[in-house]
């Protein structure tokens, strides 16, 4: 055994007898639950009614998991479309035989997707304001939460990083390894904590907020830029696409920071006020 290396071998979660609550889906739990508080005093801040954070929270937790969840069979396991159906939306696997396994396989693509696609209606039906607005502060929310998520990923050891050819790393044992690897679900959700900080900062204490769609552009363009990176210490999550120039995953960041680089530049050359907008 390498003395220099983290043998990595957790449970999965809280044994119950009859059931087990998965660390994953608390991780989950606690991203929702903080990000509710974070809008919450940023809602206050606003002066926005509190009637109107219940629909957001409903909107958000939908939007997320069944974007994730798409995102992932569209860009990642586009066969389950003819295989097996049933398992997109079920926590079941039906083929070759039944078998629960919880929801698994979201991609964090399309819950970037489905959010802004819930935004739209939110913001229209709702809180009769851009949204862009929303989508300003809802992103603050939004990066704390993908620390939480990637720290589950890594108690599931899942989404697992390249050997890293040396002594040092993390073995994931319950893959049956006994080499070290890039924790690279640790790498971006260290990350992710400075994208968090520095929205915050950029919110609380700067007058960019007035700007509309600086804040969410920043996000796109810090956010995806910190996936693009990080995916080179990633394994492919799509055995047969490795050997292109970039994954999957980086194809995939490329228009967010695109659209994010757009309505930054956007953002600062309006004049209008953000309502008008």
């Amino acid at each position: 055994m390498l003395s220099s290396a983290i043998v990595w071998d957790p449970s999965k979660g809280i044994d119950l007898g009859f059931y087990v609550i998965r660390y994953y889906s608390l991780m989950y739990l606690v991203a929702f639950t903080l990000g509710w508080y974070i809008i919450k005093k940023i809602y206050k801040r606003e002066n926005i009614a509190d009637e109107k954070l219940d629909p957001l929270f409903i909107y958000t937790v939908l939007a997320t998991l069944i974007g994730a969840r798409l995102g992932h069979v569209l860009f990642y396991q586009t066969e389950l479309i003819w295989e097996d159906p049933l398992s997109i939306f079920l926590p079941a696997r039906f083929v070759p035989e039944f078998e629960f396994t919880g929801f698994q396989g979201l991609a964090s693509h399309g819950a970037a997707i489905g959010i802004i696609i819930a935004m739209y209606f939110y913001s229209k039906k709702i809180l009769k304001k851009s949204i862009l607005w929303i989508l300003d502060r809802i992103v603050i929310p939004v990066a704390i939460g993908g620390v939480f998520i990637r720290i589950g990923n890594f108690i599931n050891s899942e989404i697992i990083g390249k050997p890293t050819g040396t002594d040092y790393g993390v073995i994931f044992k319950q893959l049956g390894e006994t080499f070290p690897r890039h924790p690279a679900q640790l790498y971006e959700a260290a990350c992710y904590v400075v994208v968090f900080l520095i929205l915050w900062f950029v919110y609380w204490k700067t007058e960019k907020r007035n700007n509309l769609g600086f804040i969410f552009g920043l996000f796109l363009v810090l956010l995806w830029t910190v996936r693009f990176f990080v995916e080179f210490v990633k394994e492919a999550q799509v055995g047969e696409r490795a050997t292109w120039v970039l994954n999957t995953g980086q194809w995939l960041s490329i228009p967010f920071i695109l659209i994010g680089l757009f309505l930054i530049f956007r953002s600062l050359k309006s004049t209008k006020p953000q309502e008008n907008v």
